[in-house]
């Protein structure tokens, strides 16, 4: 054998070595990867989660309102990537409590009963206005003494939530916003910022963001804004001070 070809039968075998051991490598990454969105989502192998939305005022059958119609197929997604399986449910369906199997309640705060429920008992520092007679101020949150009043199609609010009954439970993640735009905006933030937010507050970790939606009129969901992290006022109970606060802002 020539030292040509043995030097061509080494190179070849190192190749392959290579190859292989990157191989290897990428798999791994791509199952640490899986693994943390499973831990963060609530959503190991086979497991059940459920979508809950609510039907779109404006027709006569049952439907979901576009932009929800399209949040949900980007949770689908992430779903069926944790190798989960979903099912889809209307707002006003008799549901079990939640922390059994991990939930997606996407909606209007204000329309959304399963939505408001949660946010009653899980972000009780949120207070969200019905609006008057007119409509004027429906939808606008208050955050610690902060009014958040949607402007349509030029500024509009969402909250976006990662929240737990307690150890063990799986969590419920909630888009509660002013229109169905914000909605979608959210789980889009959502998505697209699994990891960082993974990192930032662990895989069993709970948080609230408010998250400002500019110019929709033109840009849709896409030009979103971080305006803060309300963990803390929002999952605080609103007492006396809070509520005499907000009434003083209101004069």
């Amino acid at each position: 054998m020539t030292d040509t070809l043995q030097d061509l039968i080494a190179s070849a075998a190192a190749l392959i070595v290579g190859l292989a051991a990157g191989w290897a490598v990428h798999s791994a990454f791509g199952r640490r990867k899986r693994a943390r969105e499973q831990r963060f989502f609530g959503l190991p192998d086979g497991s059940e989660c459920v979508l809950v939305t609510h039907r779109d005022s404006t027709s006569a059958h049952w439907s979901i309102p576009r932009h929800d119609a399209l949040a949900l197929l980007g949770l689908a997604s992430i779903v069926e990537n944790c190798g989960a399986h979903t099912e889809v449910a209307p707002h006003d369906t008799g549901l079990q409590g939640f922390g059994a199997r991990t939930e997606f309640c996407v909606g209007d705060p204000t329309a959304h009963r399963r939505l408001a429920a949660h946010m009653t008992n899980l972000l009780p520092g949120v207070t969200v206005h019905p609006g008057d007679d007119s409509g004027t101020d429906r939808g606008m949150f208050t955050i610690a003494g902060t009014h958040y009043r949607p402007e349509p199609g030029t500024v509009e609010y969402v909250l976006l939530a990662r929240l737990t009954a307690g150890d063990g439970s799986r969590p419920v993640f909630l888009a509660a916003g002013q229109r169905p735009v914000t909605h979608r905006a959210a789980v889009r933030h959502l998505v697209r910022n699994r990891a960082r937010l993974a990192r930032k507050y662990g895989t069993q970790g709970s948080f609230c963001l408010l998250l400002k939606v500019v110019n929709s009129q033109a840009y849709g969901p896409d030009l979103v804004e971080l305006v803060a992290d309300v963990t803390k006022p929002a999952t605080a109970p609103a007492g006396p001070r809070a509520a005499a606060k907000a009434a003083a802002k209101d004069d």
